[in-house]
């Protein structure tokens, strides 16, 4: 545990005194969810080409779906884990304005934080491709044949996630960028940021003049090119120690 970097890193906070959060899978994985990416990962065991292309959905949408109500029953099973709810109890402190993340598996919002931006989509939400209607998962109005969901227009929803071949929700992604270069850090966990364009906004930030903490299991691309702290190990053990020293009195 690198306690000095922790103690820098909350001396930067407190100096900065309001920031953003860019998360992605690796916050989770103290929470049993496996990232996508790494050689363990989901792709690993499943094709992207197969499960994860919005080409793939368009050709076999059942195929597709019984994939993910797959993930969505695991993800169901897990809860949010000590550094979900540090980030939350940082926003209530004041530091954090909002969570921006890669994930789908809404355990930020299970944990308590608010403002929380998904660029990448969520499980709770469907959206029919034609009429562009969007359903929570647990819609009444949404009929369901062979555990399938349709449309009220007669077609089949996609799960409310961004697939490969799709653009990233223009609206929510522009929001979470304008509002990251207004304040004065950010805090990246559990990101390694190759998916792009999710991945310009630490760089922008960075460009922008803000600071940047890194807390990673791993040194990534990005450690030596823009993180001005990086603190390595576990996410679900080091947020909330840093939570405890923004609360201690200096």
């Amino acid at each position: 545990m690198e306690l000095n970097q922790i103690k820098q890193a909350a001396r930067m906070i407190r100096e900065k005194k309001t920031g953003t959060v860019f998360t992605g899978a690796g916050i989770s994985t103290g929470s049993g969810i496996p990232d996508f990416r790494s050689s363990k990962g989901i792709w690993s065991r499943f094709d992207i080409r197969e499960y994860g292309s919005i080409d793939s959905f368009k050709e076999n949408p059942e195929k597709v779906w019984k994939f993910f109500s797959e993930i969505e029953k695991s993800f169901l099973k897990t809860s949010p884990n000590p550094g979900h709810f540090a980030l939350a109890e940082m926003e209530k402190l004041g530091h954090l304005e909002a969570v921006v993340t890669q994930n789908i598996d809404g355990l930020h919002k299970r944990a308590g934080s608010r403002a929380i931006y998904e660029i990448h989509g969520s499980l709770d939400e469907m959206v029919c491709l034609v009429c562009k209607k969007r359903y929570s998962s647990s819609s009444a109005l949404v009929k369901r044949e062979n555990m399938f969901p349709y449309c009220e227009c007669g077609e089949i929803l996609k799960p409310g996630v961004v697939f490969f071949g799709e653009a990233l929700p223009e609206k929510i992604f522009e929001e979470a960028l304008s509002l990251t270069l207004k304040n004065h850090f950010i805090i990246l966990v559990g990101a390694s940021l190759q998916v792009y364009p999710a991945a310009q906004i630490p760089f922008l930030a960075k460009r922008n003049g803000l600071a940047v903490i890194e807390i990673n299991l791993e040194k990534t691309s990005m450690t030596s090119r823009i993180s001005d702290v990086f603190i390595q190990g576990k996410t679900e053990e080091i947020l909330p120690i840093l939570v405890d020293e923004l609360k201690e009195k200096v």
